[in-house]
């Protein structure tokens, strides 16, 4: 069953795959079974296990009968999430439908409405116009660094 998970690393045996998963896995309070993956970020997807999703290798080894042509969804709502009783499997489109976007963005800010598709925009104004000020301060500071390595000021 290991062979339908794309990604995932052939030196794995559904036993080392087990611990892999519980391992690299802690309790949440919520009583999501959180992995931590190859990424920094938290609430994503995560791979692991070569390019393997987390919440699919973690449906194959610990739910069992997985079908490759549906997508494995977990009902709690956090990607990260690898709890057995939190996976399922659904149509494409059940996943679609029932997935919702948030008013607000992870910092909690308040998102507008986009005129051309009737969803909330992506990125909020306020999280971009801090990012597009990050970015050119780093700009800034290289600007500066090279002038000074060139002897300008």
């Amino acid at each position: 069953m290991l062979s339908a998970v794309k990604g995932l690393s052939r030196y794995h045996t559904e036993e080392s795959l087990r611990a892999y998963l519980l391992q690299r896995s802690h309790r949440a309070g919520s009583g999501c079974l959180i992995v931590h993956g190859y990424g920094p970020r938290r609430g994503v997807h995560q791979k692991v296990a070569g390019r393997a999703w987390a919440h699919i290798a973690a449906y194959v080894v610990l739910v069992g009968d997985y079908d490759p042509a549906l997508d494995v969804d977990q009902t709690c709502g956090a990607a990260d999430c690898i709890e057995p009783t939190h996976l399922r499997q659904v149509s494409r489109s059940e996943t679609c439908r029932t997935r919702s976007q948030s008013a607000q963005c992870r910092n909690g800010h308040d998102r507008e409405l986009d005129d051309a598709t009737g969803r909330y925009r992506r990125v909020c104004r306020a999280c971009n116009r801090e990012a597009q000020r990050r970015w050119r301060e780093r700009e800034a500071a290289e600007v500066a660094h090279a002038r000074a390595s060139y002897g300008r000021m």
